[in-house]
């Protein structure tokens, strides 16, 4: 293995890397997606008045779909059979921002947090697409990593994950 990196082989190519000498553990992820949108757009939302219909199970059912094609999306992922996945929302009417909350579960050899930043990440991008006819400037906020356990490294837990963890439940 080259410079000791887990990704890149002898020859200093990309490489997926073999997982089948690790134990199958208990695997669970949470990301977390800020959606800033402006006070108008916000009270659309909330009173599922957008012309493009319910924004948020539209993003809900696009973050799951998602998730399940992480492997097809980001190239050394492995297929992992999920067990649970989903994404819930945290609506903050004061500052006009939707918290997007997705959790990732499976018994694997390798952990679930791309599969719940992939969820994450395009539930975001589709509440965008469901607000966009009523606003362009929308922005999409910070994808983070709030949550894992399961595996050799064991659990991390973001400083921001106390914050988030009510959200959307």
């Amino acid at each position: 293995m080259m410079s000791g990196f887990s990704h890149i082989d002898e020859q200093g190519r990309a490489r997926m890397v073999d997982v089948a000498g690790k134990d199958v553990t208990r695997r669970r992820a949470i990301a977390g997606l800020e959606v800033r949108l402006s006070a108008e757009t916000f009270r659309l939302l909330k009173e599922q008045a957008l012309p493009k219909g319910d924004a948020l199970a539209t993003a809900r059912i696009a973050g799951i779909q998602a998730g399940k094609q992480t492997a097809q999306l980001i190239p050394l992922c492995h297929p992992l059979p999920l067990s649970y996945l989903d994404v819930s929302f945290g609506l903050d009417e004061k500052n006009a921002t939707v918290r997007v909350k997705a959790e990732a579960r499976t018994a694997d050899r390798t952990g679930v947090e791309m599969e719940a930043m992939t969820a994450a990440s395009v539930a975001g991008l589709a509440l965008y697409d469901m607000c966009k006819a009523v606003q362009k400037d929308i922005v999409l906020g910070e994808l983070k990593l709030l949550y894992k356990s399961g595996g050799k490294s064991g659990e991390f837990s973001s400083p921001a994950w106390p914050e988030w963890e009510a959200f959307g439940e």
